[in-house]
């Protein structure tokens, strides 16, 4: 018949204090980039301007509307917003399944 469960893990722990290595690495020897603060203040700055600003924003929507911007130029606008939303989301699907 086969070890137990708890046979196993007292020789693991047993092999790890004999060779008196380190459970695991500790979090200070990652470095944080600044690409990981990113995200952060620039949903911190977008939600900070938006109670900020002192109209509406029907009224903002009106003033882009006033642009004339062509049909071309706001089709890239809006697919440049979405893209890292849909990117990510579908990422995040594809990973869970």
């Amino acid at each position: 018949m086969g070890t137990t469960a708890r046979e196993e893990m007292q020789r693991f722990w047993e092999r790890n204090e004999r060779s008196n290595r380190p459970l695991s690495p500790h979090v200070s020897i990652y470095k944080c980039t600044p690409e990981c603060s990113l995200p952060i203040p620039g949903v911190s700055l977008f939600s900070l301007a938006a109670f900020l600003l002192p109209e509406h924003f029907p009224h903002y929507l009106a003033q882009v509307r006033d642009l004339s911007l062509g049909p071309a130029l706001i089709f890239s606008a809006k697919f440049a917003l979405v893209l890292p939303f849909s990117y990510h989301t579908w990422n995040g699907i594809r990973h869970l399944v």
